[in-house]
């Protein structure tokens, strides 16, 4: 009943927030997480701890800043991603610069796959819908909500932008390397804590980070391209960029130079990297490394 509770108000804001212009329902959506769901959730403490972890010598009041800037951010990429056509829309009239574009049209004319990879910072969709509000099609993998009611919509928004969109699994990453090998393309984001993953430092502390996009793309032979969707300070434009992709060798490596091309964002634009999420979990960290080296 708490799920379907929670699912019934997230809808209607949802829905109350797609009647109103752009400019407006970006607004709104982003002070409502950042003032209200952001502080009664916990999402302001978990991520000035997180920038606290980072930059430990950061005055708290503007930990403080950056975390309300971060729900800002994501309360108006979680309704930019539920207006799919809107979306599409202003993407299509959105320049689209690198050298990884260039290559990735490249490699779809001559039908070769791409594994485009990026992380939870700007709106990491708005990359996706440039692309394919340019004729791509683009797959990928999501990760279910614990609120079935919820997940279902959810999944079926991201299936409304592209598919094929397979749920995070060994079944999904399995169907999305199927579609890639077969000269498919997909976004994967990596910046997720995996227990199972290898530590690379990301913004100067170990985080542990799963080589699944260099793995798919060292198997199917496929282009790893990172791109990134960068806001603009008008609040809803954005710098679609795509970086030269990553040659391929030793996954973990590969996966240090995605790394690193996040890792320049996020340096430029602290604000919009998801610092909500626990990225590093410190303490879980240390547990582990303790039981490996035994008494």
């Amino acid at each position: 009943m708490g799920d379907w509770l929670v699912d019934r108000a997230l809808r209607m804001m949802i829905g109350t927030a797609l009647l109103l212009p752009l400019r407006l329902r970006l607004w709104v959506m982003g002070r409502l997480i950042s003032h209200v769901v952001a502080p009664l959730a916990g999402y302001r403490e978990r991520a000035m701890a997180n920038l606290a972890h980072v930059w430990p010598e950061m005055p708290e009041a503007e930990r403080r800043r950056i975390a309300d800037a971060v729900a800002d951010n994501a309360g108006r990429t979680m309704i930019e991603n539920y207006d799919v056509k809107g979306l599409l829309r202003r993407m299509s009239d959105t320049p689209v610069q690198g050298p990884g574009y260039a290559a990735a049209q490249k490699a779809r004319d001559e039908g070769r796959p791409v594994v485009f990879v990026t992380g939870h910072f700007g709106n990491y969709e708005a990359p996706r819908a440039a692309l394919v509000a340019r004729g791509f099609e683009i797959g990928g993998l999501y990760r279910p909500m614990s609120n079935t009611y919820f997940n279902a919509h959810y999944a079926a928004n991201m299936h409304a932008l592209s598919g094929p969109v397979f749920e995070q699994g060994r079944r999904g990453t399995m169907g999305l390397m199927r579609h890639i090998r077969q000269g498919g393309m997909g976004v994967l984001l990596f910046d997720i804590y995996d227990s199972s993953g290898t530590a690379i430092d990301f913004m100067g502390r170990p985080a542990p980070t799963v080589t699944s996009a260099a793995d798919i793309a060292l198997k199917t032979g496929a282009l790893l391209i990172p791109f990134f969707g960068t806001r603009q300070p008008d609040g809803r434009s954005f710098h679609i960029e795509f970086d030269v992709p990553v040659p391929h060798g030793d996954p973990v490596e590969m996966m240090r130079q995605v790394t690193r091309a996040l890792e320049a964002r996020v340096t430029a634009h602290p604000e919009q990297w998801f610092w909500i999420h626990r990225r590093w979990k410190p303490k879980r960290q240390r547990k582990r490394a303790a039981a490996k080296m035994g008494p």
